[in-house]
């Protein structure tokens, strides 16, 4: 029963859904706004396989129930500035990542502040994290396959290696190689990826 009236609140939100359902449907095939949908329901909702149906009912399913999504949708699908009053995005939420790579996935991302050169492909965001400046220039570099835990820092010119884990509330002061999970203040490697 839940599930069927959700079904119904998402149809009864689609006259504020129009702008970014037609964005979305005019985008490529390859769009990262289509990967980070992809990404999302094979996370929430365990579904693997979407048909080109299947992605806009899924974002339509998202911008609906999931703030944190319409953060992300509004800055793929440049539609913030015109369309964002109709469906607000989570305030405490702010991405500024010139080169932000496709499946991106929010998870609670409220009270989370994210200024990257780049972020790669698959990047996994919690709440309450601060990605950013130490100084007017200086921002972290973040590779593919990246999670970033609750209350982690990363501040400063670093460069942060394909598939690491930065652990809850750590407090990111340099380079962390690929496949490491670091944790702790300042963070320390506890555990590397074997290597192939």
């Amino acid at each position: 029963m839940k599930q069927q009236l959700k079904r119904v609140w998402v149809l009864a939100n689609l006259v504020r859904l129009w702008p970014s359902l037609i964005a979305l449907a005019s985008s490529a095939q390859d769009a990262p706004i289509r990967a980070d949908i992809r990404r999302w329901a094979s996370i929430l909702f365990k579904e693997d396989h979407l048909s080109a149906g299947g992605i806009l009912w899924r974002h339509c399913w998202l911008m609906v129930f999931y703030r944190e999504y319409r953060n992300l949708a509004y800055l793929r699908l440049r539609l913030a500035r015109t369309y964002g009053w109709l469906m607000p995005k989570l305030d405490s939420l702010a991405i500024y990542v010139p080169d932000l790579g496709p499946g991106c996935f929010i998870q609670h991302g409220f009270s989370s502040i994210v200024s990257a050169q780049r972020i790669g492909a698959n990047f996994w965001l919690n709440q309450q994290v601060t990605i950013g400046y130490s100084n007017d220039t200086d921002v972290p570099w973040i590779g593919d396959d990246v999670t970033v835990r609750p209350g982690a820092r990363i501040v400063g010119r670093l460069k942060i290696g394909d598939g690491a884990t930065v652990g809850m509330n750590t407090v990111v002061t340099g380079n962390v190689p690929p496949g490491a999970t670091v944790f702790g203040v300042p963070g320390q490697i506890i555990w590397r990826k074997p290597k192939a």
